[in-house]
């Protein structure tokens, strides 16, 4: 269905592309990984029109086909309502159908030649009045998708600039997964999607017809949705393929990498081997021709020292040819806590707390105790006061009843999930020489940790992206010697090596934490209980299956089935 052929991409004299190549056929499943910045997104964009390659080509077949593209940011009018941008109206029909007319009107009066150039646009328009009547013919559906996705609470007149970031995001989603396209191009789907949607969204893959190319840094989503992962790698800006899901692809790249150390081992202790070799003839040859004046005896050490020096160049010709280079990990957050002050054996002590806005409680007598070293997820449906409760915790809200104590010598770190607490005037450099007591030397030292080298540490913070900020904020917890994190979605714009990374921090942190999070890989991987905040009532459980379990057990309402799927 679709042909991607070599294509390339530079900006300036950075390279982001160079010679990919990938067939993608109707049911495919693909995941699309690599860091921050490596151009998946260049990528999407080339394929779904939104920019040109430097060279090669991308073919639909057939041309009528049509690709749905989710971008990582909703693109609308100030104007528009959620149910302008969830149902296509009469006018943009209209605007549609005329625009094909016309178009087919002057394929048929043109050249050949011309006609070579205006069937591209035909196809698009074509492509665009299938979407528009999509929309429209499937606005019966548009209950279930919103219902699924968590945003049955908005109105359909509610303004699109006013709901949240995360809103916005779901909203886009469901108004592509409405239009049904033939291949559906997602670019990081899971942003701020709760357990159950993200459960849903699986459901409604699992039952999609048409093919998929989708960039997530989830790995538990990615494993439950995708048949082939792709690769694209930061240095060579190359792809490859690797059948299976995420977990397969990483046993192979493991593989892969072990593989490579023997390779590279084995090399090293040969060119180890036949330098010392010809040394130690060099050495013997020098060593005759110093004791001699004999002609014939000199000979021979010649000889010796030329066998040395062809020893030399053989191994430097192999080397050029089949040289194996030394395997480096994939760029990651070199994130450590250390020297974490001690706390009391109780940190955070909730007393019949109720939260909420404006009066309006979003949970009420919450009573719970998180104790030292513990490891606690804060998991639930979006809109239940998840980050209410992480305010309340760290004195940024005052609960409308009950109370919040913490323990002895408790000191709070709080990473906010829309990283509001950041000065975009400032620069890395300045806000952690204002958080913490360090030279100058000290600072960029410490940021360099945090992937922040040379003269990035003084860009403006409102230039960086929001994966660079979400960096920043970490390295101003870790700097300050806190010992009970509150982080709401720390993860959210972390690509996958440096999501591995601050799994590994945690593991090694000894303080406590509780975090907001909805990435469930991570959740397992660092949680030593579950805190479930739905309904208004806040309960504990021992791991996410016992949480997933009570879960569909309490609910004795039928569950939502997913859209029909094109």
């Amino acid at each position: 269905m679709l042909q991607i052929s070599n294509v390339s991409k530079q900006y300036g004299d950075n390279s982001i592309l160079a010679n990919v190549s990938l067939t993608v056929s109707r049911a495919d499943r693909l995941g699309l990984v690599g860091p921050n910045g490596c151009g998946k997104t260049t990528l999407l964009r080339i394929i779904a029109g939104e920019e040109r390659p430097d060279s090669g080509s991308v073919h639909l077949n057939p041309p009528s086909l049509r690709l749905g593209y989710l971008e990582q940011g909703l693109r609308y009018h100030e104007s528009d309502t959620v149910a302008d941008l969830l149902q296509a109206d009469q006018s943009e029909l209209e605007l549609a159908q005329a625009e094909v007319a016309k178009l087919a009107d002057s394929v048929a009066a043109a050249d050949q030649a011309e006609q070579t150039r205006l069937m591209d646009a035909y196809t698009k328009a074509l492509a665009a009045l299938e979407a528009a009547a999509g929309r429209q013919t499937a606005a019966h559906d548009a209950e279930t998708v919103l219902a699924g996705l968590g945003l049955t609470s908005v109105p359909l007149d509610t303004p699109v600039a006013a709901l949240s970031g995360g809103q916005k995001t779901r909203l886009g989603l469901a108004r592509l997964l409405l239009e049904r396209p033939t291949i559906l191009l997602l670019d990081e789907p899971t942003n701020h999607l709760d357990i159950e949607a993200l459960e849903w969204l699986e459901e409604w893959l699992r039952r999609y017809r048409g093919a998929a190319l989708i960039v997530s840094h989830d790995r538990t989503f990615l494993d439950r949705t995708v048949s082939a992962v792709l690769e694209l790698d930061p240095h060579t800006h190359t792809l490859t393929v690797y059948p299976g899901t995420y977990a397969d692809y990483v046993k192979a790249k493991i593989r892969q990498q072990e593989k490579q150390w023997a390779a590279y081992k084995d090399q090293q202790e040969r060119i180890t081997r036949v330098h010392a070799d010809a040394r130690r003839l060099s050495g013997y040859a020098g060593s005759i021709e110093r004791g001699t004046t004999d002609f014939a005896t000199r000979k021979i050490a010649k000889g010796i020292a030329r066998r040395a020096t062809v020893q030399r160049h053989r191994l430097e010709r192999e080397l050029e040819k089949e040289r194996v280079d030394k395997p480096t990990r994939s760029w990651q957050m070199k994130l450590e806590f250390t020297d974490t002050p001690p706390s009391g054996r109780d940190v955070i002590i909730l007393e019949g707390v109720a939260a909420g806005y404006e009066g309006v409680p979003l949970f009420t007598n919450v009573t719970q105790v998180l104790r030292a070293g513990e490891r606690v997820a804060l998991v639930g449906p979006n809109g239940e006061g998840k980050t209410a409760l992480l305010r309340v915790v760290s004195g940024q809200l005052e609960p409308l009843d009950g109370r919040v104590r913490l323990g002895a010598n408790v000191k709070l770190g709080y990473l906010h999930q829309e990283q509001e607490d950041l000065d975009p005037t400032e620069t890395p450099f300045d806000t952690l020489q204002r958080s913490a007591r360090m030279s100058e030397t000290e600072v960029r030292s410490f940021l360099h940790f945090f992937l922040f080298s040379g003269d990035d540490v003084f860009v403006p913070i409102g230039d960086l992206s929001y994966g660079e900020r979400a960096r920043l904020m970490l390295a101003r917890l870790v700097a300050t010697g806190c010992n009970c994190l509150l982080l709401d979605e720390p993860i959210n714009h972390l690509d996958i090596p440096s999501r591995a990374r601050f799994e590994q921090a945690m593991a090694n942190f000894e303080g406590t934490v509780l975090a907001v999070a909805h990435d469930r890989y991570f959740v397992r991987q660092f949680a030593s209980r579950i805190w479930s905040l739905a309904d208004g009532t806040l309960n504990s459980y021992l791991s996410l299956d016992h949480w997933s379990q009570a879960r569909h057990a309490r609910d004795s309402r039928p569950r939502r089935e997913p859209a029909s799927a094109p």
